[in-house]
């Protein structure tokens, strides 16, 4: 079971990217809608309204730049623009799905730009069958996630929604809350992942005494990095569950992730265990989820990513509560888009765009497919065991 999150990558040939400066590039956006909250906080510029900061420098170069948040459908903005787009800029956060069939139609697309970190919500086999150079800002968010993850650790320990939401009411019961309010120290916490967001979320942990820290990954880090977090590898996956009062997801979504808690998996975890979150919603089971939360078999969930985003109504972890009508610490994706990270992301994402019309090579840790490839592990498992299997992969 592979579940690496952050691997060394293969290395590359620096590559003059094929773009004509005297002609435009039509970049197309695809963010999500802020509204009066955009246009009151310009730093929230992630947002359709503030256009990632970049809309004057790309059409002082004469570039076409189309931004939307309209993204369902055949009739959509997103898919309407598409064929005539030369770079496709799309978030994590309001994500605009780039299938195999979107990517077939797509025949002037050369790059594509993740304002964040996560393309999962791109076919990067598809992608790569096409030589489309797929970029994202690597660590631009890991601060922003690893302090939301532990923030929503503590949220489920201390059973602080419903708290909150029976003062919010007018009511005054502390026992009802009491009950199922626990201290995060002296518990075993495990992350699933230990890249630059797991390791991090490990190092916050630390000032709590927890009775132990676990991590699973497919390869060790370095040792002088083992140091730094005083925690715990196990080896198997079944193992480091079976111990760990709380899990907190943070592996990237490909084929060997998807679907990977389900309810076979969650049913090897200590019972009454609270689960976290912020990678991608499919590594979880939705009903198998909210099921456990119902049996009891889990005590909480918590995160702020979604099968698919944004979530119908209708979506279980919406209204999934435990036994005692708590346990759900669910946010929209929010996690990686603090102001402090959409400036970062923001930023990464025109150097991004800005090295290609140059035709300038990429950072090497920014890319995801260059020149028909996988630049990273952590998505090129999926293409090896594509060729191991002789099939092509399903993409995201």
């Amino acid at each position: 079971m592979l579940i690496r999150s952050i691997v060394p990558l293969r290395p590359l040939v620096t590559r003059r990217f094929s773009t004509t400066m005297s002609s435009k590039a039509k970049v197309l956006a695809v963010l999500y809608r802020g509204g009066k909250a955009a246009e009151e906080e310009k730093k929230l510029l992630g947002t359709v309204e503030n256009k990632l900061g970049i809309e004057e420098w790309l059409k002082e170069q004469g570039h076409e730049f189309v931004v939307t948040d309209d993204k369902e459908g055949p009739d959509s903005e997103f898919q309407k623009h598409l064929p005539e787009a030369e770079i496709l800029v799309t978030t994590p956060f309001h994500p605009a799905y780039l299938t195999r069939d979107l990517i077939q139609k797509a025949s002037k697309l050369k790059l594509a730009v993740t304002a964040g970190v996560g393309s999962d919500h791109i076919d990067l086999n598809a992608a790569n069958e096409r030589n489309i150079t797929v970029a994202e800002v690597s660590g631009s968010n890991v601060v922003s996630v690893a302090e939301h993850v532990v923030m929503t650790i503590l949220v489920l320990v201390r059973n602080f929604v419903p708290a909150h939401e029976q003062i919010m009411a007018g009511g005054w019961n502390v026992a009802d809350v009491a009950r199922d309010t626990y201290d995060l120290e002296g518990k075993v916490v495990a992350t699933v992942g230990c890249g630059r967001i797991g390791y991090r979320v490990l190092q916050r942990l630390a000032p709590f005494n927890c009775k132990e820290l676990l991590w699973y990954d497919y390869t060790d880090l370095p040792a002088e990095a083992a140091k730094g977090i005083q925690a715990r590898r196990v080896e198997k996956l079944e193992d480091m569950l079976a111990q760990a009062d709380v899990v907190t997801i943070n592996c990237p979504l490909h084929e060997g992730t998807r679907g990977l808690f389900n309810a076979d998996l969650i049913s090897k975890m200590k019972k009454g265990a609270w689960l976290v979150n912020t990678a991608r919603g499919a590594i979880c089971d939705s009903q198998a989820v909210a099921d456990a939360l119902k049996s009891g078999q889990l005590r909480g969930y918590g995160g702020d990513v979604w099968d698919k985003q944004p979530a119908g109504q209708d979506h279980p972890w919406r209204n999934a509560k435990n036994k005692l009508g708590g346990g759900n610490a669910m946010t929209p994706h929010v996690s990686g888009t603090s102001i402090d990270a959409q400036t970062r992301y923001a930023n990464g994402a025109k150097e991004i765009i800005r090295r290609y019309l140059a035709g300038e090579a990429q950072e090497q840790q920014n890319l995801i497919c260059i020149d028909g490839d996988y630049a990273s592990k952590a998505y090129g498992q999926r293409e090896n065991k594509t060729k191991a299997t002789g099939q092509k992969g399903a993409g995201p």
